[in-house]
């Protein structure tokens, strides 16, 4: 008796190639690779002093981790949100504004200048969550209920956030001097890691253990590849997309507090500019389909320090801050082609088929 049995090995590259991991893998490899032989000072890791004097570690791969984190952050919200829905949010920049201005305004009232906080930073922070959640429902309802495209619905807080973020503390831009504000943003005395690498650590591991002990990921997938099914099969597609946007609330609410620790103010117009195409790129190079349905948050998690890499390696070859998205937009076209799945069903398509060899 014989039989036909793939010789070992042979279908490796193509199984590696369709792993939905290896694109954005792929890229921040490819990245790291070309600063090193750039500039192999690329990856130089320094021990430095802060303006307090404590001991930080500074370099171009801790800028990464550090603003890659924030990135990583809107990542996990933003890929529930598009799973679910088949569309982005992109008033998340606008919506940081908000929560960074409802914080300040919970920590200072109505003196810009508070020689003491109001509350502590943690009850002003679980404030601040609930406002983003309620935005965030509020993009939801437009989405579930009135049946808004996303991008359409989102557009309203994208125009009107920043202009609400200044109403909130009547235009003017509270500082605040207290040094442990600074911390969340920055760096905890003796720790030479910044804090937002490890609030990113734990949102990683919320979303992780809340994907793998509850039933959001097989409801969001389910809803996001057909609706309808999902409610002939008892789901209520409603409330889980409303959830998705509460959730992405609750991420922006974090985004905030670090963005405001990192200044210990606000400015309205600046902060968070342009983040919420940074946050989409990210869900879009780690191969997740824009239309909705199944997911892979570690791919978009990687895809967003993929993009905050990129991002520092502009900078750090002098490029201007005016050409500096054309650049960024022709590498980023690139990746997201790469990591689109029909292309990839191409690239597997021209990988050598594995050779039989028959056993008796």
């Amino acid at each position: 008796m014989t039989q036909n049995k793939p010789a070992k090995g042979t279908n490796f590259l193509a199984n590696l190639t369709r792993n939905q991991l290896f694109i954005p893998v792929a890229a921040l490899l490819l990245l790291l690779v070309f600063n090193l032989i750039m500039d192999p000072n690329f990856f130089k890791i320094t021990l430095d002093h802060n303006s307090v004097g404590d001991p930080v570690l500074s370099g171009f791969l801790i800028t990464i981790l550090d603003s890659g984190s924030e990135l990583a952050i809107l990542a996990i919200g933003m890929t529930l949100v598009t799973a679910a829905t088949g569309g982005q949010d992109i008033s998340v920049g606008a919506a940081i504004a908000i929560s960074g201005s409802v914080l300040l305004r919970m920590l200072c009232g109505s003196n810009t200048r508070p020689e003491t906080l109001l509350m502590p930073v943690l009850v002003a922070f679980v404030i601040t969550c609930v406002v983003a959640m309620l935005f965030g429902a509020f993009n939801g309802v437009l989405v579930a209920v009135f049946q808004i495209q996303p991008m359409i619905a989102t557009l309203i807080l994208y125009t009107a956030g920043r202009s609400i973020a200044a109403w909130i503390n009547n235009n003017e831009l509270p500082i605040i001097s207290e040094p442990s504000f600074g911390y969340y943003g920055g760096f905890i005395p003796g720790i030479p890691v910044p804090t937002p690498f490890f609030i990113a650590i734990i949102c990683v591991i919320l979303i992780a253990l809340a994907l793998k002990f509850t039933t959001l990921r097989l409801y969001t997938q389910a809803v996001g590849i057909n609706e309808y099914s999902a409610k002939l099969n008892g789901l209520n597609p409603v409330f889980i997309k409303i959830l998705s946007f509460v959730i992405l609330g609750l991420c922006v609410a974090v985004v905030g507090l670090i963005k405001v620790s990192r200044f210990q103010t606000i400015n309205y117009s600046v902060i968070a500019k342009d983040i919420e195409m940074d946050a989409i790129l990210a869900v879009a190079l780690g191969g997740n389909a824009l239309s909705g349905g199944k997911f892979n948050m570690t791919a978009s998690i990687i895809g967003a320090y993929v993009i905050q890499c990129l991002t520092t390696t502009l900078y750090k070859f002098n490029v201007q801050s005016d050409a500096l998205p054309a650049y960024k937009a022709i590498v980023v076209i690139a990746l997201v082609v790469l990591s689109a799945p029909i292309v990839r069903e191409k690239l597997s398509a021209l990988m050598p088929k594995p050779v039989a060899k028959e056993v008796a």
